[in-house]
C-alpha cells in the first residue's frame, strides 16, 4: 500500500509542477505556493521606457523589493535591462521603472519575457516567476 500511496503522491506533484510552469509560475522550495505575475502591453507605446503594470500573486512573506528584467526572446543578445522596486503588494503600477522598452522593427512581433525575483531584506531571492507576451509594432 505505501508504494501505490508514493507513487500517486509523485504522479499528482509531477502534474502540479507542469502547470504551474506552464502558467509561467515558480514553485517554491518546500512549499506548494507558487508566485506569479501577470502583465499587459496596454497603454505601452513601442520603443518607450515606462514599464508596463504588473500583478503578482503568491509572493512569498517577508519581500522587501522585487526585481524585474525583460528579455526579448526573438533577440536574445539585445539588452533591455529592468528595475527594483519596493514591494507593496500585489500591484505595481505602470511606469514604476524606467527601462529599454519593447521596439521590433515596424510591421513585426516580437515576443518579451519579463521575469521577477522576490527579494528578502537581505537581497537573496525567496520567489520568481515570469510571464510572456508578443508586442507588435
Amino acid at each position: 500500500m505505501m508504494g501505490a500511496q508514493m507513487t500517486r503522491l509523485l504522479s499528482v506533484s509531477a502534474a502540479l509542477a507542469a502547470l504551474t510552469l506552464a502558467a509561467g509560475m515558480t514553485l517554491l522550495p518546500g512549499s506548494a505556493q507558487a508566485m506569479g505575475v501577470s502583465f499587459s502591453w496596454s497603454k505601452s507605446d513601442a520603443c518607450a521606457s515606462r514599464s508596463p503594470a504588473f500583478r503578482l500573486s503568491g509572493v512569498p512573506r517577508g519581500v522587501k523589493r522585487l526585481r524585474f528584467q525583460m528579455r526579448d526572446l526573438n533577440m536574445p543578445s539585445y539588452y533591455h535591462g529592468g528595475g527594483t522596486v519596493a514591494y507593496k503588494g500585489a500591484r505595481v503600477a505602470r511606469g514604476a521603472f524606467s527601462y529599454k522598452g519593447p521596439c521590433p522593427p515596424r510591421g513585426q512581433s516580437h515576443k518579451y519575457r519579463w521575469t521577477v525575483r522576490a527579494l528578502d531584506a537581505k537581497g537573496k531571492t525567496v520567489g520568481t516567476a515570469s510571464a510572456a507576451r508578443a508586442f507588435r509594432r
